[in-house]
């Protein structure tokens, strides 16, 4: 994509996160995306072909960028247990949702929740499928997965709830000291 496309699909994303400041999801319509935008019809559509497409795109752009960042050096230390790993990523995957340059907020405040926690769901499992034997659970695994994913999303929304307090670091212990049994 050259320099050009990519300033036009940035153009488009923050039209859509300046919309979602004052509107829910569901209620923004692909033309006021594209007069915020200054772009033109054919512009967007050469972009993305639903407005569903668009919000997909900057989820997974979001989450791509989140969840690959690596982890700091100490918590990538040998002598730190797999749990403060697992909750040092969550707090850092936190900290990138707080910080990010859309609105989380309005996203999640109608209709397009499910959307993006669908997408965030997909990269929370990931995340968690590599720390798995932190959880010393006489269960299946497969059953596992679904329960801290699940468990984790759920914790997202009520932290973003709570305009994102408190810090990420804060609700990531909470999150460890409900869900890792001690070994």
């Amino acid at each position: 994509m050259d320099r050009r496309q990519q300033k036009t699909r940035q153009a488009i994303f923050q039209a859509l996160n300046r919309l979602l400041e004052t509107k829910r999801y569901e209620a923004i319509t692909v033309q006021e995306i594209i007069d915020t935008a200054n772009v033109g019809r054919s512009t967007f559509y050469a972009h993305f072909e639903t407005k569903d497409e668009l919000l997909r795109t900057m989820c997974t752009e979001l989450f791509h960028h989140v969840f690959t960042q690596t982890l700091p050096r100490e918590a990538e230390n040998a002598t730190v247990s797999t749990a403060t790993q697992l909750e040092w990523k969550l707090g850092h995957v936190l900290y990138h949702l707080r910080e990010n340059p859309w609105n989380i907020q309005g996203i999640l405040r109608g209709e397009s929740s499910e959307l993006f926690l669908s997408f965030f769901k997909r990269y929370v499992t990931d995340l968690f499928a590599r720390y798995l034997d932190a959880f010393p659970a006489d269960v299946p695994e497969d059953f596992l997965l679904h329960h801290l994913v699940g468990s984790f999303a759920e914790t997202v929304k009520w932290w973003i709830a709570r305009d994102m307090r408190p810090e990420p670091e804060v609700v990531a212990a909470y999150y460890r000291k409900l869900t890792v049994r001690p070994m």
